[in-house]
């Protein structure tokens, strides 16, 4: 039987682990920010996505784990490089950066049967000032929503939470995408929504396991998916951002399993 359907599940099918789970998620998650620290040099005008993936592929090989992502739903790639208005699920591939175009890289990992999920943001050369207030509001909407996280509170005090911070910046949250519930798996219950009311959903409780990660979009919040039935853009062509970390709930609030080791989950950068 899969690991995961052993053990108690709320009445909502949500998962709750036990404290020594937590150790197993730490080191998944660990191996998972460290990749993106280590990628951000990779970043730069001129590089394609696809050799920054072919970089991250590499690395996940040389930690002797596996890539998640790798022949999932039949995706080829140990990464998902969304660029401006990509929201996610990003393809990496020829194209090369321009100046000034900002990117989320989204990686997840296996060790020992854990799963790390995590992505944040980078940029190509000089940052525009509109795409580092979008970014910025994207990085704090979710602290804001991992903020929410405590014992007896609901997922919709999350969505709540990162919704109304969004919102009162002038920008939209996406509907059409959620974080989910991880662990032995890398997607189970609940659906954690950006948006919502508070009170509402589930209840939480210590022992559960799953990600936060708001996309944000300068514009309206409407997405479609193209052709190649991966990538999701913003209808209107405006910039969208997204952070992720995966976490778990304590018996005070929430633990974060993919913090960045060199603290570069919210990038500084440099004028080029």
């Amino acid at each position: 039987m899969n690991e995961d359907l052993r053990g108690r599940h709320t009445k909502d099918g949500i998962r709750i682990y036990d404290q020594a789970d937590f150790a197993g998620m730490h080191a998944a998650g660990a191996l998972a920010a460290h990749i993106l620290d280590e990628i951000a040099a990779h970043v730069f005008v001129g590089q394609s996505t696809a050799e920054i993936d072919k970089v991250i592929t590499q690395m996940v090989h040389d930690a002797g784990a596996t890539s998640a992502t790798i022949g999932y739903k039949g995706y080829k790639h140990a990464s998902c490089i969304s660029v401006n208005h990509v929201v996610c699920h990003g393809i990496p591939g020829e194209k090369t950066l321009k100046d000034g175009d900002i990117l989320n890289i989204d990686v997840t990992v296996i060790v020992e049967g854990w799963f790390g999920d995590t992505s944040r943001m980078y940029v190509a050369g000089k940052l525009p000032r509109k795409a580092e207030r979008l970014i910025e509001v994207t990085h704090d909407a979710l602290m804001r929503g991992i903020e929410a996280v405590e014992p007896g509170k609901t997922f919709g005090d999350i969505g709540h939470a990162i919704q109304t911070y969004v919102e009162s910046q002038r920008m939209s949250v996406v509907r059409d995408f959620c974080g989910h519930g991880l662990g032995r798996v890398f997607h189970a219950p609940p659906n954690v929504l950006h948006y919502g009311r508070p009170g509402s959903g589930a209840v939480l409780e210590e022992g559960m396991f799953f990600t936060i990660e708001p996309m944000v979009n300068l514009g309206r919040p409407e997405t479609k998916t193209l052709a190649d039935d991966w990538t999701a853009v913003t209808r209107d062509k405006s910039l969208s951002a997204q952070f992720e970390h995966s976490i778990g709930v304590t018996s005070s609030g929430a633990e974060i399993f993919t913090l960045s080791p060199k603290d570069m989950f919210h990038p500084t950068y440099s004028e080029g």
